[in-house]
């Protein structure tokens, strides 16, 4: 490369550095106060009826977003190439006796660059996020809208399936409630009926193991129906003179 190995080369590259580094500066300031800017209008936005105004300047910002983004990656890739410039200009033969003064120097300008490059790819990276996200919100809010907007009788239809599909869901717990109390009254009758059965087989078998108490229990069973049948006539001839003095 032809002049590479006298010092006005050097200075000429720190200068292109610096008025890169300067032009840089100028426009990611600018390009934070877009970002900042683009934020505040959405969120005018989010508290305004009528989103024509608001739209139309976002619209406008989003050009300009893209156009400084185009901008600043061109001023980045720049000063990258100044900066590999200056690092092959250190690693010549006739800078070695400077070489150290050199490498200071270029080591500041690699950090103001990384420096700037951060910010950037920051700047942007929250722009994009707060576009995507308004983005999103504006796609749900014309969703409720359309909704709202909808015929009355529509919505009318909803509501009255909606009650509807409540009134089912209560007749199933209702149904529900009392197949419950069926099977525990079941469970229960069951529960007592194997209570009888184990009491009436204890009965038989003492009644087995002494016939004097089989012989008791035979006849206050003979003594009940007995006692039964005289009743019912008692009863009968009862009724029957009733019915005689009744009728006369």
């Amino acid at each position: 490369m032809a002049g590479i190995g006298n010092s006005g080369y050097w200075e000429d590259l720190r200068k292109q550095a610096r008025q890169l580094e300067n032009e840089l500066d100028l426009k990611l300031v600018s390009f934070s106060k877009l970002c900042t800017s683009y934020s505040s209008c959405r969120d005018a936005r989010r508290s305004d009826t009528s989103d024509t105004t608001p739209l139309l300047n976002n619209s406008t910002q989003d050009r300009m977003f893209d156009t400084m983004s185009v901008e600043l990656e061109q001023l980045l890739a720049k000063l990258t190439a100044v900066n590999d410039k200056m690092a092959e200009y250190t690693n010549t033969p006739g800078s070695a006796s400077l070489n150290a003064a050199l490498m200071h120097t270029l080591q500041r300008h690699r950090d103001i660059l990384q420096d700037y490059t951060h910010e950037f790819h920051k700047t942007k990276g929250n722009f994009l996020a707060i576009r995507e996200r308004e983005d999103l919100l504006g796609s749900v809010r014309k969703d409720i809208e359309t909704y709202k907007s909808g015929s009355g009788v529509n919505n009318r239809r909803t509501e009255l399936f909606l009650k509807e599909h409540e009134h089912l869901r209560n007749s199933e717990r209702l149904v529900d409630d009392t197949i419950s109390i069926a099977m525990a009254t079941k469970e229960n009758m069951t529960s007592q009926r194997g209570v009888l059965k184990s009491i009436q087989s204890k009965v038989n078998t003492l009644a087995n193991r002494f016939p004097t108490i089989n012989n008791l229990i035979q006849r206050i069973n003979l003594r009940k129906r007995r006692d039964s049948l005289i009743l019912g006539s008692v009863i009968g001839v009862c009724t029957i003179i009733l019915l005689l003095y009744a009728f006369h």
